[in-house]
Order: structure tokens, then sequence, then C-alpha cells
């Protein structure tokens, strides 16, 4: 057998030396729970099968799982960030089949209400999903971590609270990428708002945005409302969208973008105000370094 330093290697986005066959990055437990929860839902199956033709999946039995993550597979899995919207709207065909089957079967009684919460879940899933796999082959350092359940993240609902008055506020978080201390207590930390189209409460997160400003910068302003953030490392706050209704270039909406720490688009698209999701791999990778 070679020896390891005998073998060519090449940098992945990160920087980081690694050999094309190498063995990927293994999840930890909790990642593996992570990566089975958001891939479990019925509505999944659909949306995964759509996902193995932009990316490195094979089927395995009842599940996927990664085929290998060989330097060619790694630019594939980073690819398919700009793909998310693509293959969310190849699916939905089969994701319709198996809403009719659960509604003949009692199973659910609105097909409407059904579409509306698979809709906002199906994107958050899907991202959650290729940024695990992106880890595994290395594209994101393995200190970096994502998670949709706020609760989860020790010690993050303290760094998501901005005191005004005598009453606080909150952003909109649907899923939060961070780094972690020795004691397992966030460190840095991303917020990613997630919408499907920008007539959603996208409004919601860059006021949010704005106050986290205001309050951890010297002005007039903060002092006047009683606008205070005081707890450890403030959260970048950044948004993500499917754009489903093709409104990013609206002018109404374009001004917006500008006040968030990043903005991305699951297309591969480029615009001075908006990146291709797949920014999302470098973006975390530098600012939470």
């Amino acid at each position: 057998m070679p020896r390891l330093n005998s073998l060519p290697f090449f940098k992945n986005s990160c920087g980081i030396l690694r050999n094309p066959k190498a063995v990927m990055y293994k999840l930890t437990d909790k990642e593996k729970k992570l990566l089975q929860r958001v891939s479990s839902s019925y509505y999944m199956e659909p949306i995964l099968g759509e996902l193995a033709k932009k990316s490195g999946l094979r089927r395995n039995g009842l599940r996927y799982a990664l085929a290998s993550c060989n330097k060619m597979a790694a630019q594939r899995w980073k690819k398919a960030f700009d793909h998310l919207h693509e293959v969310l709207v190849n699916s939905q065909g089969k994701v319709e089949l198996l809403l009719e089957e659960r509604q003949r079967k009692g199973e659910i009684k609105s097909k409407d209400q059904a579409r509306k919460s698979i809709a906002g879940n199906a994107f958050a899933n899907l991202l959650i999903y290729t940024f695990l796999r992106n880890k595994e082959c290395e594209n994101i350092p393995p200190h970096i971590f994502i998670n949709n359940r706020v609760s989860e993240v020790k010690g993050f609902q303290n760094l998501a609270v901005i005191q005004v008055g005598d009453e606080t506020q909150k952003p909109d978080v649907d899923v939060v990428v961070y780094t972690v201390k020795d004691d397992g207590v966030v460190d840095k930390s991303i917020i990613l708002s997630l919408k499907t189209s920008l007539r959603e409460r996208v409004g919601q997160t860059y006021k949010w945005k704005l106050l986290l400003e205001i309050a951890t910068t010297d002005n007039p302003i903060k002092d006047k409302y009683g606008i205070k953030y005081a707890l450890g490392n403030p959260p970048l706050v950044c948004f993500a969208t499917v754009n489903f209704y093709e409104e990013i270039d609206q002018p109404q909406h374009r001004g917006m973008f500008k006040f968030f720490d990043g903005a991305f688009i699951a297309k591969p698209i480029e615009r001075d105000f908006i990146k291709p999701l797949s920014a999302l791999v470098d973006f975390v990778s530098e600012r939470l370094s």
C-alpha cells in the first residue's frame, strides 16, 4: 500500500489539502441523526431522487447514500446548492401523487394545507441535507455545524435577543450555522432566514438585523429607544430564497438585501445583491474560521 504522503493531493474549497480518494469526513452522531431527520419525511423521497441527478447520491436499499467524495464528487455537491430550486420544482409532480394517496387513505384532510407545510420545510430540509453532504466531502470544515432546531444549539438563545426598552426582539431563525467553544456553547454563528418567496415575512429578519446594527454601534438612536445587545458574539444575519415567483429583480425587494450580511438564491444566477447558494460554502468557511 502506498504511503499517504506519496499520493496526489488537491485543495478543497476550504483550502485544506486532501487526497482525491481519501476517506471522507465522518459525521458525528448528532449530525447523523440530523441527516436522518431532515431526509425521513415522506415528501423527501422524491425530492432526494431529483437531488441524486445533481449530486453523488446513489440508492442503498430504501435510502440514499454517498457514492464517493473524490474531487469530482466534492465539486458536484457544492454546485448542487445552485440547483435546489430545480430539484424542488421537478419533484412537485411526485410529491403531489403522494399527497393524493395520503388524502385517499385519510392521513391528511387538505392537500392545500399539506402543500403549504411542505413548501417551507422541504427547502430547509434540502438545504441542511446538502450542507451535511458537502461537509462529508470536506467542502465545509469539521468545526462548523448546522441545525434548524435552535433549542439544540447550546447558548444560542442568549445571542438572539435584543432589548428594546422593556421589550425583547428576536429574529426569524430557520437555520443556524455555528461553531462551538470547548464547553459546547455556541461561539460564532450565522442566522439563515429561508424563504420560498419574497412575499413571506422577510421584513421581520432584516428589521432585526437593523436593530442589531443600532445596538452594536455608537449612535444616538440606541440611547433614545433603549436598544441594547450585550451578550457574546453577535450572529451574522443571512437570507436564502428559492424565489419561486421570480421576485428578486423587483426594485422593492433589491434594496432589502443590503441589510443582510449575505444573501443567497438556490439557482445558478448571480446579481450584485445576491449570490448563488453554492457561495454559502465559502461564506461559512471564511466567516466562521
